[in-house]
Parts: C-alpha cells; structure tokens; sequence
C-alpha cells in the first residue's frame, strides 16, 4: 500500500521552507517546523531504566519489571516523554492522517538517533516497522510505524526491511486492554515472512509509542525465535509507569 500523501510538498515545504512554529506560531528559524523555545520546552526523556527506557527518578538503572523478567529486546531508545504535546501531535499524526507531523516527530527522532550513534549505540543492521493486522491497516489506511521506518532508513542511511515482520491475526487494539489483557492479546500475533532473512541481523524495531511494552516483547521474541542476533526498539514516546489493574 502506497502511504505517502499524493502531494508530497504536503511534507516538505512545511519541513523546509519559511514556517511558522507548530506549537506556537512564531517563526521556526531552523528547517523543523519548532522554534528553539517550544523545542527546549518539549517533555524530553532524561532518567530512564536502562533497558525498556521505563521514566525513573535515577538513570541507569534498571526497573523492577526488567530486573523480574528480561525483555526479549536489548534497549529501546526513544527521545520523548508522552505527554503535552506530545500526546496530541501523536494522535494527530495516528487517527487523523497528519503526515506533516508524522513527518517533524520523525525528524527529531532520527537527530536523538543521529546523537546517539556518535556517542556509544551500535548501529542495526536494519530497520523494521512494527506491522498492523490487515484488518487495522485498511481502517486507518496507513502504517504510522511504516511510515517513521521509511523516514529514518532516509535520514540515517540505514535499510527499511519492510514485510519481514508480519502480524496475520487479527488482535484487539492494545489501547483498549489493560496492562496484563496485552501480554495474553499478543500471542503468536506476529511471524515472520518465509522468505525472510533475519538469521544473525540485528535488528531495530519501529514503532510511535511504548506503553507496557507487550507488542514490542512480542515482536522482539518472534524475530529472535526467528533467529536475529539482537533486536532493539526505537519509538518516538514513552508513556510513565503504566497502570496497575
């Protein structure tokens, strides 16, 4: 399915051109569509668990559920907190097709990764968008995570493996299920495609929002199963400790 919008200055003249701050309205004088105030003010993610990148009063630690059980997933790096305004540009970018936001969350995406690969984070091999059942694709018309994957795999350089990952069964939308209901919803939601060569790869995993962490668990257990060497997570928000039911 073809996602981009059929006019792609859509995307671009607001990403590049003379622009107006998505946030406020004043004049973002650098090529995203955020003036340097409203980008200083974004909830970014500072102190995180290690690990699954869980909010924490003290980074570099892990937090109690990862120290419980270890993730299939090696690291999830993810620049922002999912709160105001976050939240409403990822809901906007998800539910109402606005691809020029999609578009400005996937940029500061990519510079947080750009930032992170000149520090200490290993390069993957490839990028893999988290899949939506068929059923959920042709409702929303668009893969957001697909979108982000294509985005990054231009900005870094590094290839989008499209279609590897697939998720045949049609599950309940994890925003309307409790915490522990996600874990049970996505068993065996994902495999991957026959032809697919994961064997030995490592692999990042992309998608907008971590929230328990359930669909990328089991998107990391089947590519590992599947025999990838390591599979991370890379997302453009993290909620805060989710909700104990």
């Amino acid at each position: 399915m073809h996602c981009q919008p059929p006019d792609l200055r859509l995307v671009y003249n607001w990403l590049f051109n003379n622009q107006s701050c998505l946030l406020c309205g004043d004049r973002a004088e650098a090529a995203l569509a955020l003036c340097a105030p409203c980008t200083l003010e974004l909830p970014w993610l500072r102190e995180r668990c290690r690990r699954c990148a869980l909010p924490m009063a003290i980074d570099g630690l892990l937090c109690g559920q990862c120290s419980r059980r270890r993730p299939a997933f090696r690291r999830v790096e993810v620049p922002l907190l999912y709160a105001y305004p976050v939240d409403g540009l990822v809901t906007r970018f998800k539910h109402q097709a606005r691809w020029p936001i999609g578009r400005l969350l996937g940029e500061l995406l990519g510079q947080w990764l750009q930032h992170r690969f000149s520090e200490d984070l290993v390069r993957p091999d490839c990028l893999m968008p988290v899949p939506l059942a068929p059923r959920r694709l042709r409702q929303r018309g668009f893969n957001q995570a697909a979108l982000l994957a294509r985005w990054l795999g231009a900005v870094l350089a590094i290839p989008c493996a499209e279609g590897t990952l697939l998720r045949p069964r049609e599950t309940t939308a994890q925003q309307d299920l409790p915490a522990r209901a996600r874990r049970h919803n996505l068993r065996q939601a994902f495999r991957v495609a026959a032809d697919a060569a994961v064997n030995g790869r490592h692999i990042a995993l992309i998608d907008d929002v971590l929230t328990t962490g359930a669909t990328a668990q089991a998107a990391a257990r089947c590519l590992l199963d599947a025999g990838a060497r390591q599979v991370d997570v890379y997302c453009l928000a993290r909620t805060a400790k989710p909700r104990r039911y």
